[in-house]
């Protein structure tokens, strides 16, 4: 499995297949509101393009037995957190319970300790999302807090689940 599963930048011959895996409101029901719905080959387009002029990347795809299988990426914070990052990922439906998002991510925590200089790495989670908070806590995550009624999403307010990664 783990040779199966690799992470890397995005190109433009992936938005047909992006915006196939992406366009699910399973999905969307688990990223924030500004990951579209419905998610077409335009918005994937425009998100390749826009990852391309990252430096260090921040987004890259992910790949499972040479197809693409979802998205991994991070959010720099800035000021006062400027030690800490944040992490996100989706994988496609069809992919789902492979076993794909937990190497993603330990692939994703190899990359940042690779290009970036922190000591705190967190997800954010719905309260829903059981599946997501398993991947976080097979790599090492520790939920460090519940936010109740933090996020709405089409139209449900629900909590906000906090994990944490130390990386020092």
């Amino acid at each position: 499995m783990n040779g199966d599963v690799l992470i890397r930048p995005w190109k433009i011959e992936d938005a047909m297949e992006l915006s196939s895996i992406a366009n699910n409101k399973k999905i969307w029901l688990n990223v924030r509101d500004r990951f579209p719905h419905p998610y077409t080959v335009q918005n994937a387009l425009e998100w390749i393009n826009y990852t391309r002029k990252q430096t260090p990347l921040q987004n890259l795809a992910v790949m499972y037995k040479g197809a693409l299988a979802g998205s991994v990426g991070v959010i720099p914070k800035e000021d006062v957190y400027c030690k800490s990052i944040e992490i996100g990922y989706f994988i496609g439906e069809p992919f789902w319970g492979k076993g794909i998002a937990t190497r993603a991510v330990e692939l994703l925590l190899e990359y940042v300790n690779e290009k970036y200089d922190v000591i705190r790495i967190t997800a954010e989670v719905f309260e829903h999302n059981t599946p997501s908070m398993k991947v976080l806590q097979k790599n090492g995550f520790v939920l460090e807090g519940i936010r109740k009624r933090a996020v709405i999403k089409n139209n449900v307010i629900m909590d906000d689940h906090v994990w944490v990664k130390f990386t020092n």
